[in-house]
């Protein structure tokens, strides 16, 4: 705990805070596997993009939420689990979009959020309550919200929530906790899947950073949790 504790006291001023911050997320993720004693990382499965915009939120309090303003590919995608040794949670989720070689990195904003209005350690993220985040494509949360819909209309006063008639299955059986992620399908003959995870100690406000390639295409994506200084 020390060593993490240390180096996040040792930033520089303000100003430069996310600069050392976006800095770090490049030295652990710019290669084609991470390299760091604290993290251990997990290939889970794949996501799909159907229509490439991309949508990360806490899907209890944000169901409507905008899909960031880069335009990702369509298809299948592989996702990465990175959890801190030392607790065992979720540090970082990454999503790989290609084997092409990471050239820059910036965070991940949606419509009307610019950068440049960012002070200091000012972050754009989404912010998570129920202590669950997720990644999925847009017309999948058009999907998620239909079942909703028709889980409410069903069940009337019997529903008792998306959490607790979908999610809470894939997380937990009667002896407790099954897993701190999973691929759910709201509807098992319709493409859309999402990758739903516990996000870090719990509650918060999270940034997601793109790597980009020489060509200006998204290579991957980092949902950050915890922050895990590199070496």
């Amino acid at each position: 705990n020390l060593q993490i504790l240390e180096t996040s006291n040792s930033h520089h001023q303000t100003s430069n805070k996310e600069m050392t911050h976006l800095e770090n997320i490049q030295k652990l993720f710019s290669k084609n596997f991470v390299e760091n004693p604290l993290l251990e990382t997990f290939e889970v499965g794949k996501l799909h993009l159907s229509s490439g915009q991309l949508v990360a939120s806490d899907p209890l309090i944000t169901p409507d939420k905008q899909p960031f303003t880069v335009k990702f590919p369509k298809g299948d995608f592989t996702t990465f689990v990175h959890k801190e040794r030392e607790s065992n949670c979720i540090a970082y989720v990454e999503i790989i979009f290609g084997n092409q070689e990471v050239a820059t990195w910036d965070m991940a904003v949606c419509d009307g959020q610019n950068i440049k209005d960012l002070k200091g350690e000012e972050i754009f993220g989404y912010p998570v309550e129920s202590g669950m985040g997720c990644f999925m494509d847009l017309e999948t949360q058009n999907l998620l919200n239909a079942l909703e819909s028709e889980l409410f209309k069903k069940k009337g006063n019997d529903f008792l929530g998306i959490y607790e008639d979908f999610f809470h299955q894939h997380f937990y059986d009667e002896n407790g906790a099954i897993d701190q992620f999973a691929f759910l399908k709201p509807y098992e003959n319709k493409q859309g899947t999402i990758f739903a995870f516990e996000t870090g100690y719990g509650e918060g406000f999270y940034a997601c950073y793109i790597g980009f390639d020489e060509q200006k295409n998204p290579a991957k994506i980092i949902a950050e949790f915890i922050e895990i200084k590199s070496e």
